[in-house]
């Protein structure tokens, strides 16, 4: 009779593993549990849901934590994900900064950096890296080698095919082609790197407004326009991960852009971009400011928010621009058809329900295809918490795996 080898599905340690990942992912979900409580949950009896605990607890990876003092009956010991079982990191890169953060596996951000970044040339860079991911460690009260993993996001992406970064000129000292190679020889753990705005939608499918959806576009407006797709529950990145640069994407009402990447704009990006907020806004008569874009923006569109049903004015502003924004999006859900499409960044943001509102009755006359139009939920950080929770799956992926 043939056995069956160590890790062959459906043997007895397999399944162990099973229902270690399963009671583990109950605890992040749900906080501390009792016996009984896990038992319920994964449908595993009392004596089997103990034998778990106590092998997860010798493992390390879950603490006992406090009884259910002050509920019926009498008291039962609570468990938790033990937070100190492995940390992951996450960096967010724009051209003036690098802003590190530290999580412990529950997810909760245990260490901050932020170091500022101007005139950065690209023998600066690894050093830059791991000042910024040393700055956070060290506020967590931990060393590198305590991280598990990284992700690195940036305007752009890196071309898998020649390892340089593209569509983010505007991000010196990041396009050397041995880049990468140089961060790998000095960090001692395995790291990543992202576009920003694709770790944007991450943030919001793990913790935010795309939560159980697997087919969403999110549309992000800050310094530049972007969107990240997500097909099939996974990010769609492109051949050379330029898939969402939407920027460049040619529309009505617009010049048409030639030699887009030397331009390092495109029609979508004059139409809609928060350079066109003030435009818009003093053609409706309204005073603006030329400069900073995105502050002036952001401030004129939450302000319209308070004042757009007694000021013509300021309605008038939401709606011009949430037409320019309709025209692009209709583009997008032409060709990819989603079930939900995010509104992220600053001024999308700021426009709040007002904004989004009108953006969806345009597409709805624009587009063949009606997707659910919902304001981002991740407002604090989100590059960063994005890049957090793409390092921390793979992390719990390995630290939770109890069948090795």
């Amino acid at each position: 009779m043939a056995g069956t080898t160590p890790g062959t599905p459906g043997t007895p340690r397999v399944l162990r593993a099973m229902n270690d990942r399963a009671a583990l992912d109950l605890l992040l979900e749900h906080g501390p549990l009792s016996r009984t409580r896990i038992g319920k949950l994964t449908g595993l009896s009392k004596p089997t849901a103990s034998q778990l605990l106590a092998r997860l607890e010798a493992a390390g990876l879950v603490v006992a934590t406090g009884t259910t003092e002050g509920r019926p009956g009498p008291n039962a010991q609570l468990y938790t994900v033990n937070a100190r079982a492995a940390y992951a990191a996450g960096l967010d890169v724009n051209q003036s900064r690098i802003h590190a953060a530290v999580a412990d596996i529950t997810g909760e951000i245990v260490g901050e950096y932020e170091l500022r970044t101007p005139g950065r040339t690209a023998s600066g860079v690894v050093r830059q890296v791991t000042d910024a991911l040393d700055g956070a460690v060290k506020a967590a009260g931990i060393t590198r080698e305590d991280v598990r993993r990284m992700v690195i996001g940036t305007p752009g992406a890196f071309d898998p095919a020649t390892g340089r970064l593209r569509y983010a000129s505007h991000l010196p000292g990041w396009h050397s082609p041995t880049l990468l190679e140089e961060l790998a020889a000095v960090l001692p753990m395995p790291f990543e790197y992202e576009n920003d705005v694709n770790l944007v939608a991450v943030a919001e499918q793990r913790v935010g407004a795309a939560r159980g959806h697997a087919d969403f576009a999110l549309l992000w407006n800050e310094a530049g326009m972007g969107a990240a797709l997500v097909l099939g529950g996974r990010l769609h990145r492109g051949f050379t991960g330029g898939a969402g640069e939407v920027g460049f994407l040619p529309v009505p009402g617009t010049p048409l852009v030639r030699q887009v990447t030397k331009a390092n704009s495109g029609g979508f990006q004059e139409l809609a971009g928060v350079q066109a907020v003030p435009r818009i806004a003093r053609a409706a008569g309204i005073d603006t400011p030329e400069q900073p874009y995105v502050e002036v923006a952001a401030r004129l569109l939450a302000h319209a928010v308070e004042a757009h049903t007694e000021d013509p004015r300021y309605a008038e502003l939401l709606d011009r621009y949430a037409e320019r924004l309709a025209t692009g999006l209709a583009s997008i859900v032409a060709v990819l058809d989603p079930e939900l499409v995010v509104l992220s960044g600053p001024a999308l943001v700021a426009g709040g329900e007002p904004l989004r509102a009108r953006v969806q009755s345009e597409l709805a006359d624009l587009a063949a295809s009606r997707p659910r139009l919902v304001l981002a939920a991740v407002s604090r950080h989100p590059v960063l918490r994005g890049a957090l929770e793409s390092a921390l799956a793979t992390t719990r992926d390995e630290v939770f795996d109890t069948s090795r």
